[in-house]
């Protein structure tokens, strides 16, 4: 009797256990330039719009590596995995004469531990 109670309490632990990931909107994300770099070809600026305020930095390094690698276009939805996160959003290139900007909307942000952000406009 006492295998059968505690096959029934493991197997119900069990099935209980997998929790769909718990997802929550935002509307105050920070909006700014992130990064500057000059090379011979012309200055490049990564900005970020509703980032996350702890991932900014480095979501900014991985898409300028992404420009670099000749990997972005324009007007496309794009995945940046980042160390603490990986987000989803939309990359705008705009070029003039020397000066290239790279924008990025964030619209989804895969929290490492399970949280899903989506940014919402008010």
């Amino acid at each position: 009797m006492k295998k059968v109670f505690f096959s029934l309490v493991l197997m119900t632990s069990f099935a209980f256990s997998h929790e769909e990931p718990k997802t929550q909107t935002y509307n105050y994300g920070q909006s700014g330039m992130e990064l500057v770099a000059r090379s011979k070809k012309g200055t490049v600026i990564v900005s970020t719009y509703n980032s996350k305020m702890t991932i900014r930095k480095d979501i900014a390094s991985k898409i300028y590596d992404l420009y670099l690698a000749n990997k972005l276009e324009t007007n496309k939805k794009i995945t940046i995995n980042g160390c603490e996160a990986n987000v989803t959003g939309k990359c705008v290139i705009r070029k003039k004469k020397d000066l290239t900007a790279v924008d990025f909307y964030y619209e989804t942000v895969d929290w490492n531990n399970g949280l899903k952000e989506v940014y919402k406009r008010v």
